[in-house]
């Protein structure tokens, strides 16, 4: 086929009749401080990006509280990568793990890698509203490079390494390589947050707590069993748990509102509470 010819003009008026996120997801343009693609999300309500979406809100609020005291705990332990997990499905650790990520980067203002390690549910991208592409998932059936699947995720801020395909015959093996390749990483990003499985498959939880600095437990608020939370616990062993985000806390939205001057209506936000480990 040949190839088509330069016309300023045409050119122009194809860029202009585009959105910026069409305009954005046409360039293969790398990013502009680290060396991978940059992709647009169009963070949908689903997403429950609160950090975002509703910056005063009170799950925004708590997740500028859980960022803050992470700060300075890097400061202060030399934290770079951190574990997220809970002890059952659906407490919430990915969309925890989700506007952590975008807090911590302050908009990009850090280089924030977040990886999913789920392999057995992923579901980053789609909370994210975005096509997946090729991630761990693929690397390790075909020895690829990881690096390669990085994408900075605007507007937002952070950098987002999904899991690829959902697999159900995920190996001890997957787990050691993804651990690997974590060791590497950690001289590129200021923070690595670690999307992980719940704490039920024990020997990759103990995989990945091999290759971060502490853990986040999420556990969800009236609905988690304090039974699964102290099993998690010994599991992860208490020593490594930095804190427990506590999930889904109502009552917080109306005291936030009235402060702001305006009322929201019901809403499920998440608003995570941090609670050292005593």
């Amino acid at each position: 086929m040949a190839n088509r010819s330069f016309n300023p003009e045409t050119e122009k008026e194809d860029i202009l009749s585009r959105t910026p996120e069409e305009f954005l997801n046409g360039l293969e343009r790398a990013d502009t401080y680290l060396p991978f693609r940059a992709v647009v999300s169009p963070v949908p309500p689903e997403s429950r990006l609160v950090v975002h979406s509703d910056p005063r809100s009170a799950g925004a609020d708590r997740f500028r509280l859980v960022q803050i005291r992470l700060k300075h705990l890097q400061a202060s332990k030399n934290l770079k990568s951190l574990l997220i997990t809970s002890p059952l499905p659906g407490d919430g650790k990915s969309t925890v793990a989700l506007n952590l990520a975008a807090a911590l980067s302050e908009k990009g203002k850090w280089a924030v890698l977040l990886l999913e390690a789920d392999v057995y549910r992923p579901s980053l991208s789609q909370k994210l509203g975005l096509n997946p592409w090729p991630g761990l998932t693929e690397c390790f059936d075909k020895k690829g490079d990881p690096m390669q699947a990085i994408r900075r995720i605007d507007p937002l801020g952070f950098y987002l390494l999904p899991a690829g395909s959902p697999t159900e015959g995920g190996s001890i093996l997957q787990f050691a390589f993804t651990s690997q390749f974590l060791e590497g990483l950690k001289a590129t990003f200021k923070w690595i947050l670690i999307d992980s499985p719940p704490t039920t498959p024990m020997a990759e939880i103990l995989a990945l707590k091999a290759q971060s600095d502490a853990t986040l437990l999420v556990a969800r608020a009236g609905k988690t069993p304090r039974e699964a939370i102290e099993e998690a616990a010994r599991t992860i062993g208490r020593d490594h748990i930095l804190g427990i985000v506590l999930n889904d806390v109502k009552g917080l939205d109306h005291v936030y509102s009235k402060y702001y001057g305006y009322v929201q209506p019901e809403r499920p936000a998440k608003k995570p509470w941090l609670r050292a480990r005593p």
